[in-house]
């Protein structure tokens, strides 16, 4: 039984290789990983994409051996590394979260209090991992995290993310799923389709699109929140935004392709171009337009492509 179960799989890990392009762990992120492995993250966490269509959502396709071949690294010849996989979907599966999540401003944020960026959020605070200092004695060497004065000891404080933190912020950055050579040979098992909905209407181009309101709180209701009311201090409101309800769209549609840097004010918004389509932005886009008391014009994937092919010029 213990050759079936471990000797001979064991074996047989030792032919696996990396994906052309795949990068081993630096220093940071590797400490990242033993952080993440002492906290016990994967008790709540899960880092495999299942080959069904529900776990869609988590990675763009099933997950390989070859894709743990960096962090499963024996530590010695001796002892195998510790198993992240999980078998718990407390929170979110983590494979492919650098790539849907890229903002340190984010992690750094939900590691000190996770339900300052998700209300229902019911995952630990890590606040170990930082420390509050007085504001006087800021150094350009410290990155400091904007959350709430009432999260405070001493509201002239601030808090500084320790090296383990931000080392930990490296290591989940690293999880992006490479891409496979070729054509794919790993593909998901689809779910018995729904029956059309009946009846139609309204706008022949909008309705055309992807569902705005799942995609916006699939990619940005972690930061500027469901509400849209965003975060004081860290993340911007999207209710009565000067730049969602401007009849002009180019600056909403650069913002979301492109990304934004409003520091001081609030915190970085990373590039979303490469991650969604024309249709998926214009989506997005429309949804913000037209919620939370928003009433703009809505735009197309055609006008979000004329957004992206000037910005490319």
């Amino acid at each position: 039984m213990s050759s079936f179960v471990s000797i001979i799989p064991a074996i047989q890990m030792q032919n696996v290789k990396p994906l052309p392009g795949q990068k081993d762990l630096t220093v940071e992120e590797r400490d990242g990983l033993h952080t993440f492995v002492a906290e016990d993250c994967m008790a709540c966490h899960t880092m495999q994409v299942r080959n069904i269509e529900m776990d869609k959502m988590w990675g763009s396709r099933p997950s390989i051996p070859s894709d743990y071949y960096y962090t499963k690294k024996r530590i010695d010849i001796w002892r195998q590394s510790p198993s992240f996989l999980g078998s718990e979907r407390t929170g979110p599966d983590l494979t492919n979260i650098g790539a849907r999540q890229p903002s340190d401003d984010w992690h750094l944020i939900h590691l000190y209090n996770p339900r300052l960026v998700v209300k229902e959020s019911v995952m630990p605070s890590y606040k170990w991992l930082f420390a509050e200092k007085d504001s006087t004695k800021i150094t350009d060497k410290d990155v400091v995290i904007k959350v709430p004065a009432e999260q405070l000891k001493d509201k002239k404080n601030k808090v500084v993310a320790t090296n383990k933190a931000l080392h930990l912020v490296a290591f989940l950055k690293s999880l992006k799923q490479p891409e496979l050579p070729g054509a794919p040979t790993v593909t998901f098992i689809p779910a018995k389709p729904k029956p059309a909905a009946q009846g139609g209407g309204g706008d022949a181009g909008a309705s055309a699109l992807p569902d705005g309101e799942k995609l916006f709180m699939n990619t940005c209701a972690v930061c500027h929140q469901a509400d849209g009311k965003g975060i004081p201090g860290a993340f911007p409101p999207l209710a009565g935004s000067s730049v969602v309800i401007d009849e002009n769209f180019r600056k909403q549609a650069s913002i979301i392709i492109l990304g934004y840097d409003a520091r001081p004010e609030y915190s970085a918004m990373p590039p979303f171009g490469d991650q969604l389509s024309d249709e998926e932005v214009a989506a997005i886009m429309n949804h913000e337009r037209t919620s939370w008391g928003n009433n703009s014009k809505t735009v197309t994937a055609e006008d979000v492509k004329s957004v992206r092919d000037s910005l490319k010029k």
